[in-house]
């Protein structure tokens, strides 16, 4: 008897701007872009992808301009280019998307630089509940400088640093989802209450970033912690990821590339006592398909007609940190010297799997980015797109894809008439939601009833259980973290 096809999961990766990784497609004549802050778009958008069955729409944020090409703090490349720039808060738009779909998780980008776990922990407990459970949480600890002086600071907190301020955040975060109620506080009350006021305790969180007595404010919501994204991947980066994260994304030109960072990934969340292949990975493809590969790679040339090149290196300088406008046209980046090593890493990267003669200089890295940022490509037919796809999930080790797109719908359009149907004639792709009316957490592993944070993870030693007095973690004498509730403390 053959084994059974893994069923990949797939998510519509999103940002709500006029752009994402297209800088300039919002003048295609097909684009809608410019509806990002039309809510009737994102619903449109959302029960579109749910009814060919994606797992979740993955929003992607920054919080602040790309404003070192030409910079610094020079946003003149980046405006009228639209990349990633004007952007709309994601999470704002899910209760009305949620409200017209029963089954279509999102994902929502939110930083643990920026904001207060006590507020995030509120504003995703709220999500979740109107939600029914199908809220993520991507974590991020941002990249842009200029964020950091829009939220008061001279320069970005060191990167390492920031990881280590995470670490506490989740910790915080876990006591208010996880510990701060009792699981049956409001379904056991006594007669004539609303919630048990022994059954809601304060956190007393007392750490080296944060004091966060709470109770949390929000009762627990079906998923109680929103499902864990995250993306980091620098050494730091996967440490936090096999800690944490039930998902993690990541970006790579090729699938050979990737697999060190899923291997490394893996590895350390065994380490840590979680099972490796528990944590589910995505990574970043834009598709490109058509009927035939002449018609596909027809379509990415008239697409790649409307980009916008100092927009895309624009976000080259967001994304790596390095202005391009200081080299001259013509500089090969791969044989310049005075190029930062990142810099010529990453070009050499790309220039191994294009082809042979081109110059990498600004034009060709401008042309490079321009549609699908630094992600991987794939141009072509279903049968040649499928290919390479069931190439990645073997060589990368990947559990799915965040597919990107190049026009918005029209990319999200075109998978769903040419690639899906192939990919569920091979058995990779589900035909229906594993649990039907479930929380994003239980479609993602397939499973019934798994609507919390695995026993294995680091935050599910917080759970306060219906009927126990106290939490387990709160009977060793020596926590001290706080064992007042409610009824207490007053």
């Amino acid at each position: 008897m053959s084994t059974p096809k893994k069923q990949w999961i797939l998510n519509a990766f999103v940002m709500q701007s006029p752009g994402h990784l297209n800088p300039g497609l919002f003048k295609y004549p097909r684009d809608k872009g410019r509806k990002y802050n039309d809510i009737k778009h994102w619903i449109s958008l959302a029960q579109k992808l749910e009814a060919a069955k994606f797992h979740a729409i993955f929003f992607a944020d920054v919080l602040g301009g790309y404003d070192v090409y030409k910079g610094p703090g020079n946003l003149e490349p980046t405006i009228p280019a639209a990349s990633q720039f004007p952007i709309n808060d994601p999470l704002y738009s899910v209760p009305a998307m949620a409200a017209a779909t029963e089954n279509i998780g999102f994902g929502i980008t939110a930083s643990t630089t920026y904001e207060l776990p006590y507020a995030l922990a509120r504003k995703f407990s709220t999500v979740d509940h109107l939600s029914n459970g199908r809220v993520a949480w991507n974590i991020v600890t941002s990249y842009l400088d200029s964020a950091a002086r829009n939220f008061g600071l001279n320069t970005q907190i060191e990167h390492d640093e920031r990881y280590r301020i995470a670490h506490e955040y989740l910790d915080v975060v876990y006591k208010l989802w996880e510990g701060s109620w009792r699981d049956d506080a409001v379904s056991n009350a006594p007669q004539g209450t609303y919630a048990d006021p022994s059954a809601v305790r304060q956190i007393n969180h007392k750490g080296k970033y944060f004091q966060v007595p709470g109770p949390h404010i929000c009762e627990p919501s079906r998923q109680r912690t929103p499902f864990l994204f995250q993306a980091g991947t620098s050494t730091a980066g996967r440490k936090f990821a096999a800690t944490h994260a039930e998902a993690i994304f990541l970006n790579g030109h090729t699938a050979e590339l990737v697999r060190p960072s899923v291997d490394s990934i893996r590895a350390q969340a065994k380490e840590l006592g979680r099972n490796s292949h528990s944590v589910k990975i995505v990574a970043g493809v834009l598709v490109i398909v058509a009927e035939t590969d002449e018609k596909a790679q027809a379509k990415f040339e008239e697409l790649a007609r409307y980009g916008d090149r100092e927009g895309a290196l624009a976000l080259f300088g967001g994304w790596s940190g390095y202005d391009l406008s200081k080299y001259g046209d013509d500089e090969d980046f791969r044989f310049l010297d005075s190029a930062p090593p990142a810099v010529r890493s990453m070009v050499n990267h790309w220039a191994s799997t294009s082809p042979q003669g081109w110059k990498w200089n600004k034009k060709t890295i401008a042309e490079h980015l321009i549609i699908g940022g630094n992600g991987a490509k794939i141009i072509g037919s279903p049968t040649t797109v499928a290919d390479e796809l069931e190439r990645w999930i073997e060589v990368a080790d990947v559990d799915g894809f965040n597919l990107s797109y190049a026009s918005i719908p029209e990319t999200f359009d075109d998978l769903i008439e040419h690639l899906l149907p192939e990919l569920r004639r091979r058995g990779l792709v589900w035909s229906d939601y594993a649990v039907p009316g479930g929380t994003l957490r239980e479609n993602y592993f397939s499973e019934q009833g798994k609507n919390r944070l695995s026993d294995s993870h680091p935050g599910a030693k917080y759970f306060w259980k219906a009927g126990e007095e106290v939490p387990e973690y709160m009977k060793d004498a020596s926590d001290p973290r706080s064992k007042d509730t409610i009824e207490q403390a007053c």
